[in-house]
């Protein structure tokens, strides 16, 4: 059987690295929800984070072993859509690294003035999100920088917070429905 992506431990051990600028986030029951679906509904309010997204538990993690393990690194670089871009420009900021992030030409305008806001230079490149990406790995080998992926064993980790603490606080669930993107939220 194939080990597991991260274990429990590691979720526990990535706790005061998130913590330190994203607290627990609150989980609801909504009562319309329940009565509109006949079953006790909670809802995890990630919208309470820095960023307005679950992503940044992931870049916090990312950055803290990036900066543990190459402290001489300058800056990294990542192409993405929104929320990644986010968590990594928040995270770098407050590690003191440069962040470079691609989007593909035409990206939300919100997204890209949110990553800027934390910090980030953007670089609009490409029809979508596999241009960014190449064109994110050529920067990653001028620069000398870390090129950072959308996926990524430590940002899967730091994400997984947001379930330790759902499950933490509401036990004995049926169903819970996550979201699904490239696979940090499913994965967490």
């Amino acid at each position: 059987m194939a080990s597991p992506l991260f274990t429990l431990a590691e979720i526990e051990s990535a706790l005061p690295i998130v913590r330190s600028a994203v607290p627990p986030t609150p989980q609801y029951a909504w009562p319309r929800l329940t009565a509109r679906t006949g079953a006790d509904v909670f809802v995890k309010h990630e919208n309470h984070t820095p960023i307005g997204a679950f992503k940044v538990r992931g870049g916090m993690v990312y950055m803290d072993r990036l900066r543990r393990e190459r402290p001489q690194v300058a800056g990294i670089v990542s192409a993405t859509r929104g929320n990644h871009g986010q968590s990594l420009a928040f995270a770098a900021r407050r590690a003191g690294i440069a962040a470079t992030i691609v989007v593909p030409r035409g990206n939300s305008a919100e997204k890209n003035a949110a990553m800027r806001a934390f910090g980030a230079e953007l670089i609009e490149h490409g029809r979508d999100f596999d241009e960014a990406k190449e064109y994110a790995a050529v920067i990653a080998r001028h620069r000398g920088y870390a090129f950072t992926p959308a996926f990524h064993r430590d940002l899967v980790i730091g994400v997984a917070s947001y379930a330790y603490e759902f499950f933490a606080a509401v036990s004995d669930l049926d169903t819970v429905y996550v979201p699904i993107g490239l696979g940090s939220g499913i994965w967490g």
